[in-house]
């Protein structure tokens, strides 16, 4: 059988980025770094050193890995700009277990379910978690605990979603068609983390690691998309300053006064710095849309139901990242035609310089022109001369050589040789020209 060489690597690429099968009660944690050029390197070494104090589950490769570190499960995801850790613990020790076991007591002595205090407690994950954040390459752009509590522990009470999320902010909506319920306010606690917390309604076999996944994905790529945002906020002013230069450099170029070469050289310089920033921009730009696109993909295969009283989290995420991306856009497109009119003016202009340049050419040719025929004026005049000189110093020489034949009359022989001296070099200076212009 032969195989394409690239066949075992697409059919492992399939398989890569997920997470293994777990089910509530569950805790996660989840920590997103984001990666210069230079670091790749780093958070390769850095996750081959994780590698030596536990034990591979899946072995690790350029772009995934599992290992155990303990009770703890971490999961291993490079992607293009970031990478992701994601630690997992589903033993009856978690404080998804503690809820559970609470929310039977509770429901034994006939008082409402109530969760354990400790249900974001990053505590369970060490001493993993200090293992990772040892010498963790990158900055990290997003952490979130995530808690999976079974359907056994009930709902949330008003106290609860109270203690652990912003009122004010509160998420809360049923994803996979009711089979969970998410809760969260997504913001940034105390202790670094965000939280996350899924309710079993239903979830069978892979349903729990694909919810979560999504979820997450969600997260990260949406935050990944929101990164072009400061950069076109804080480059705004500068595109709005070039489009006013622009302006006035394309009214200056219409009017006939003006001086080209100033003109040529502003011109110049803002097509410097307009390149200058597409150069720093472009990509960042295209990553946003890229990112934005992943984000509302994930966010359509939750299948998102809404709960009376709560914003879902179709409308948290559609109510920011829309507008920062349509920002982003509309910076892009700012830029686009930024240089598509600088393009257009150096044309205006340079057709303006080739235009002067061949008016100076054909003055500079009608100047020449000009000059040579006076030349050949001159040139005619002093042959005309010269033919007389050359005649003259003819008929001299014949005189004195008439004056040596005796019974000549010098005067007359010399007066009848004028003409016929004269005719001959007329006749030889015109076959000369003649042989020159052959």
């Amino acid at each position: 059988m032969h195989n394409h060489p690239l066949r075992a690597a697409l059919a492992e690429e399939m398989h890569l980025r997920r997470l293994p099968r777990f089910a509530a009660p569950c805790r996660l944690v989840q920590i997103v770094t984001v990666l210069e050029e230079a670091a790749a390197d780093a958070a390769r070494a850095h996750i081959a050193t994780l590698a030596e104090q536990g034990r591979e589950i899946v072995p690790v490769a350029g772009k995934y890995g599992v290992l155990g570190l303990g009770p703890v499960t971490l999961v291993w995801e490079r992607h293009t700009e970031f990478a992701t850790y994601t630690l997992l613990r589903g033993d009856a020790g978690d404080a998804g277990a503690e809820a559970e076991a609470e929310a039977e007591a509770g429901a034994a002595a006939g008082t409402p379910s109530r969760y354990a205090p400790s249900l974001f407690d990053p505590g369970p994950f060490e001493p993993a978690l200090s293992a990772i954040f040892k010498d963790l390459p990158g900055a990290i752009i997003r952490a979130t605990q995530i808690a999976l509590v079974p359907r056994a522990a009930g709902d949330p009470t008003p106290d609860d979603l109270e203690r652990w999320f912003a009122s004010e902010a509160t998420i809360l909506c049923d994803v996979a068609d009711g089979a969970g319920r998410i809760v969260s306010d997504f913001r940034l606690n105390p202790d670094g983390y965000g939280r996350l917390l899924v309710l079993d309604r239903g979830l069978e076999r892979d349903e729990p690691a694909q919810l979560v996944m999504r979820l997450q994905e969600l997260g990260n790529y949406r935050n990944m998309a929101l990164l072009g945002l400061p950069l076109a906020q804080r480059l705004t002013p500068s595109v709005t300053d070039l489009e006013s230069r622009l302006a006035h450099l394309t009214q200056a170029v219409s009017e006939r006064t003006s001086e080209d070469d100033r003109l040529l050289d502003e011109l110049t310089y803002l097509s410097a710095r307009l390149a200058r920033l597409v150069a720093e921009t472009r990509y960042r730009m295209s990553a946003t849309r890229a990112y934005a696109q992943l984000s509302t993909d994930r966010l359509a295969s939750l299948r998102i139901g809404g709960v009376r009283g709560y914003q879902t989290l179709g409308d948290f995420t559609e109510r920011r990242l829309v507008p920062a991306v349509r920002t982003c856009d509309s910076f892009s497109a700012r830029l686009e035609d930024l240089s598509q009119r600088a393009a257009w003016t150096s044309e205006l202009l340079r057709t303006r310089i080739d235009i002067a340049l061949s008016k100076q050419n054909r003055d500079l040719l009608l100047s020449m022109d000009r000059r040579a025929t006076v030349q050949l004026r001159l040139q005619q005049t002093v042959e005309g001369l010269s033919v007389v000189a050359i005649s003259y110093y003819l008929v001299s020489l014949i005189g004195y050589l008439l004056t040596a034949i005796p019974g000549v009359h010098h005067d007359v022989a010399t007066a009848a040789a004028v003409p016929v001296v004269i005719a001959l070099v007329a006749l030889g200076r015109w076959r000369m020209h003649k042989h020159l212009a052959a």
